[in-house]
């Protein structure tokens, strides 16, 4: 007599069809690529975090800074030329929407804006850094930002 609480061995894969990998599908998005060499990791970081140079130069640095790290290293390392332009984008867009929000303070709406654009811009800044020291290629949000150097 057999024993009724075996289970029958079911196999894990069948093949069902030509030419399908065995296995079960791949669950999520693809794996991110990491940026491997140091050196790049650090000046990409350099090229976001220098952007905060501006809190000390009177606004200037905050596009001074990044430029020219993205200017004097982009032949040199390829992750370097994507967060360096990356970086000079968001400053250059957060530059025009500070323009508006002081432009706004005239009709008492600025006031409110200004902050908030600063208090973006640091977030943001500080965002882009920690995610380009370890390696990945940070973009910022899309409604955010207008990349005018492509």
């Amino acid at each position: 007599m057999a024993n009724t609480n075996e289970i029958p061995e079911v196999p894990q894969n069948p093949p069902t069809g030509a030419g399908e990998p065995l296995g079960p599908a791949p669950v999520g998005p693809e794996p991110v690529e990491r940026e491997p060499n140091k050196d790049a990791r650090t000046w990409a970081m350099f090229a976001h975090l220098s952007a905060l140079t501006g809190l000390f130069t009177a606004g200037v640095g905050f596009i001074v800074g990044p430029l020219v790290i993205w200017l004097i290293k982009k032949a040199e390392y390829p992750f370097v030329d994507d967060q360096g332009r990356e970086s000079v984008n968001f400053q250059i867009t957060m530059l025009i929407y500070g323009a508006i929000a002081f432009l706004l303070s005239f009709v008492c709406i600025g006031f409110i804006l200004l902050p908030i654009v600063g208090i973006v811009d640091i977030v943001f800044i500080v965002i882009a850094t920690i995610k380009a020291n370890d390696g990945y290629r940070y973009r910022y949000p899309f409604p955010l930002i207008f990349r005018f150097i492509k």
